[in-house]
Parts: structure tokens; C-alpha cells; sequence
């Protein structure tokens, strides 16, 4: 997996103060797209063990929620198995720290993957700079959706997380 950067202390993608993981590729390629320079998946740098340890280093203070996976698009072809291979990991070192995950892609088909076992919110869809809205918290247009994820694959239907 390659990544553009490790943001720390951000509070605009997700809950509280978290670390983001910005990776490399994305084939939705929506137009205005705040980081287009992620689309290409041979992008960026390459994810080593160093950076995760420079990951794991944030979420071990006390004061940061949790991380949020955005990019590019973490569920590419080429992050989605290295992306469950981190969620796993996190989610058994930092069980209290919370897991969020933005991509292009709709819910319908997000929920059958392994990952959704993993996180706590996903932000899915892509950017419509039509429906764009900077009133909406933790989303670039209204066609997106930031879903429970917990509570949605128990009730069996889309619960969009309160905000």
C-alpha cells in the first residue's frame, strides 16, 4: 500500500482528535475532489513498518479517538487487503479507539466486505460537487453518508451516526 500522509491531531475527519491515514488510488476520480493528487496508486510513498509504528504511536496518547482511513480510496483494489490488515491490528491494540473509513463507494456494496467488521463509521459515496454542502459535518456533499456502522449490520439497514 502506498500513502500521501499521516495527519496528526485532526479534527475535521471523524469524531474527537484522530490520526488519518491518506493513502494512494482511487478510481472514482470525482470532479473537485479535495485531494486528487491520491488518485494514482503508485502515488505517494510506500507504507512500512516504520510509518505504522508512527501510526500506532498516535493513537497510543491517551487524548486521540481513534483513526480515520481516507485518501484516494481505501477500499481500492490495491489498499483494501492492507487496509483490513491494519483495521485488524488496531482493533486489537487499541480496542476503545475508534475506526473510521471514507470512500466512494456506496454501503450496499461495502457491507458484504470483511472490513465493516472492523470499523465504527463509515463515510461512503462519492464527492457530487452539485450536492456539495460546507454545512455538513464530516462530508463534502449530501449524498454522502456517515453510517453507524455497528448499530446498521444489526438493524439490517442503513443507521447514519448522530452528529
Amino acid at each position: 500500500m502506498r500513502y500521501h500522509n499521516i495527519t496528526k491531531d485532526d479534527m475535521l475527519n471523524g469524531d474527537g482528535l484522530r490520526v488519518v491515514l491518506w493513502v494512494s488510488g482511487c478510481s472514482h476520480r470525482c470532479p473537485e475532489c479535495q485531494n486528487p493528487v491520491t488518485w494514482d496508486p503508485d502515488g505517494g510513498i510506500l507504507f512500512e513498518e516504520k510509518d505504522k509504528e508512527e501510526l500506532f504511536a498516535q493513537l497510543s496518547k491517551p487524548y486521540v479517538s481513534g483513526v480515520t482511513f481516507s485518501g484516494g480510496d481505501p477500499l481500492f483494489e490495491s489498499n483494501e487487503a492492507d487496509i483490513l490488515a491494519l483495521a485488524k491490528e488496531i482493533r486489537m491494540k487499541f480496542p476503545r479507539k475508534t475506526i473510521w473509513l471514507y470512500t466512494g463507494y456506496l454501503w450496499e456494496y461495502v457491507k458484504t466486505r470483511e472490513i465493516v467488521h472492523y470499523l465504527d463509521v463509515l463515510v461512503d459515496g462519492p464527492y457530487v460537487k452539485q450536492l456539495r454542502d460546507t454545512k455538513l459535518y464530516w462530508r463534502g456533499s449530501a449524498n454522502q453518508r456517515v453510517i453507524d456502522v455497528k448499530e446498521s449490520l444489526t438493524a439490517g439497514k442503513v443507521v447514519l451516526h448522530c452528529e
